[in-house]
């Protein structure tokens, strides 16, 4: 079994060291880590750590804050891909693909940006439509946001009116960003965070904009 970890720990020569002992003590081996963030004095990162069948997600958390000045900002079951280039490989699928290449995009974005569905939405003469979404994309649809179009990546207000109400009561996390000048928005939620930190914004907008001069 295995879980995704955001944590933030101290900045500092060591700390990721004595974490790794900590939950090493409760049988859990870390078998990627990625850094979210940094920022003066702390890091946010993001661990894949795999535990016993049955073992608890609380003993993780317990095992991570024993730790002076670390907080595990949110625990959830992963099961996706572990490694280090995913951007890139997502956008040579897109690429290389035949038809559907928007189908392609958001399937694999939640694995790429670990977040828990994405979807592109669009603008017609009756308003905001969703072109394309991912398998764990909601089938309740958004309402009109006001936003759109979208001129830069951004985090989104979840209790904002356009939210449907069922978003809302799982604390779905969003963001967004433009495909180019498409007028199409790619958007991410996170049901349950956390919180979209600006390096993940950050990211989505690069990577819609590549795919986006990739699409043409």
């Amino acid at each position: 079994m295995s879980y995704l970890l955001r944590v933030q720990l101290p900045d500092r020569p060591g700390s990721l060291g004595a974490l790794a002992v900590a939950l090493g003590s409760v049988g859990a081996d870390i078998l990627s880590l990625d850094v979210v963030e940094r920022g003066a004095g702390f890091a946010v990162d993001d661990l894949v750590v795999e535990v016993l069948q049955g073992a608890l997600p609380d003993t993780l958390i317990t095992a991570a804050e024993s730790i002076g000045d670390v907080r595990v900002d949110s625990i959830r079951p992963y099961s996706g891909i572990l490694d280090t280039h995913r951007e890139l490989e997502l956008v040579d699928r897109v690429a290389s693909a035949r038809d559907d290449r928007l189908q392609v995009l958001v399937d694999g974005v939640p694995k790429v940006l670990r977040v828990g569905w994405s979807t592109i939405l669009d603008m017609g003469p009756h308003g905001t439509y969703r072109v394309v979404g991912s398998p764990g994309a909601p089938e309740t649809q958004a309402g009109s946001p006001p936003w759109m179009p979208l001129e830069k990546p951004s985090v989104l207000d979840p209790e904002a009116e356009w939210v449907p109400q069922i978003w809302t009561d799982m604390d779905t996390k969003l963001a967004a960003a433009p495909l180019g000048n498409t007028g199409k928005v790619l958007m991410l939620g996170r049901p349950g965070g956390p919180d979209f930190r600006p390096s993940e914004v950050a990211r989505l907008g690069y990577l819609a904009g590549i795919v986006a001069t990739v699409l043409g």
